[in-house]
């Protein structure tokens, strides 16, 4: 105590407070990752939390963006080396995003890493059963490589498929990622992720409701996250894993999705809820569908993107072979500009190409047109913009 009665006698009364509030913010930031822990029973990630957390609010002296460029897609797994080399496909995936190269560009290229990077190893899930009827997907490390070279910058490791294969297929996938300088988050190791492109800072943060996960279905804990990011980035891109999965499952519910026997969350309330606190654009994905979007407080919500390149035990039937890649733009602010829609589609002989039927434009708009009744959404062109 004489330490801190020192200061304002030598220093005056603003460096005090000044060190007050910096006291404050820590003591902030550590309840609110003790709130996920308390949830998760992981305290492992506090320390790397809290040492995110305690960076400096970003500067706006330097000129930002008038506007910034998101691209983004669903799921993507290239192919699994499990159980068997069969499951990979026949040009080693180097040409599995040929078809839409020329799209991936933009400030941010987001996708769900839906599966890890191991060269080796069983699966513990498979365990008992036919490892042929097993969906664990393992990606050989040199995989990564092909993400890179096609402009992924920012992926989601939030879901049931980054940790088939334990902490081992977790920590080298992780490993990876960190050598290519690809943008990660999800995993309760590394719940978020804060960096800067260009002028602009951003946070990213992935949920989902599975194990290992920061979770979804803690809607209240999610906002207090988003809303301690917020105060460090000038844009928090939220991710989530979350809803029923298939072709019954393409209608936003507005309640608890169960999926064999599962609680997968309410999306609509926790995407809802992370905007309030603060999120500036939610990207779904999890359902292996095209879902419906929509503009919620002028934040711009997309609640699943489907299956967007995906090879191997992958149903690619009806709706779940075709999928957006969305071309969104914000303003300085995160606020929805307008996002252009270019669909793909999916077949086990031509892989991913585009869609000249439109197919997954038409969905969303006749998905939006059922969910969300008045909306204020205009659809023309294979572009979304605002009436």
């Amino acid at each position: 105590m004489r330490g801190w009665g020192y200061y304002p006698s030598h220093f005056g009364e603003d460096f005090f407070w000044d060190k007050m509030k910096k006291l404050v913010g820590l003591l902030v930031a550590f309840a609110i990752i003790c709130t996920f822990m308390s949830c998760q029973g992981q305290p492992s990630q506090k320390a790397v939390a809290i040492d995110s957390l305690e960076k400096p609010a970003p500067s706006r002296v330097m000129e930002k963006k008038d506007t910034i460029s998101i691209v983004a897609v669903g799921d993507i797994m290239l192919g699994s080396a499990f159980p068997s080399k069969l499951n990979l496909p026949p040009d080693d995936a180097v040409n599995s995003f040929k078809a839409v190269d020329s799209f991936l560009k933009g400030d941010i290229v987001f996708g769900n890493l839906e599966g890890c990077f191991l060269n080796s190893g069983n699966s513990v899930k498979c365990k008992g059963i036919n490892p042929n009827n097993c969906y664990a997907f393992r990606m050989p490390d040199r995989y990564a490589g092909i993400f890179k070279k096609a402009g992924f910058n920012v992926l989601s490791v939030a879901n049931n498929h980054v940790g088939d294969f334990n902490n081992k297929g977790r920590k080298n996938t992780a490993k990876i990622l960190d050598s290519l300088q690809i943008h990660y988050a999800g995993q309760l190791n590394k719940p978020f992720d804060l960096f800067t492109i260009g002028s602009v800072k951003y946070a990213f943060i992935a949920f989902a409701p599975n194990e290992n996960t920061v979770d979804l279905r803690k809607i209240d804990s999610a906002k207090l996250l988003v809303a301690a990011l917020k105060k460090q980035a000038d844009i928090v891109i939220v991710s989530f894993h979350g809803g029923g999965e298939g072709a019954r499952f393409e209608h936003v519910t507005r309640k608890i999705e169960m999926f064999y026997k599962e609680n997968r969350g309410n999306v609509y309330a926790f995407s809802h809820g992370v905007i309030d606190a603060g999120a500036d654009v939610v990207l779904g994905h999890g359902p292996h569908v095209t879902r419906a979007v929509e503009v919620y407080k002028n934040k711009f919500i997309a609640y699943s993107l489907g299956n967007f390149c995906t090879y191997g035990m992958f149903s690619l039937k009806g709706p779940n072979g075709f999928a957006p890649l969305l071309q969104l733009k914000l303003n300085a602010k995160g606020d929805f500009l307008y996002a252009d829609v270019v669909s793909v589609k999916q077949d086990n002989t031509n892989r991913l190409t585009l869609d000249n039927t439109k197919a997954a434009f038409k969905r969303i708009k006749a998905l939006t047109d059922a969910d969300f009744k008045g909306h204020q959404l205009k659809f023309e062109n294979n572009r979304i913009s605002l009436k």
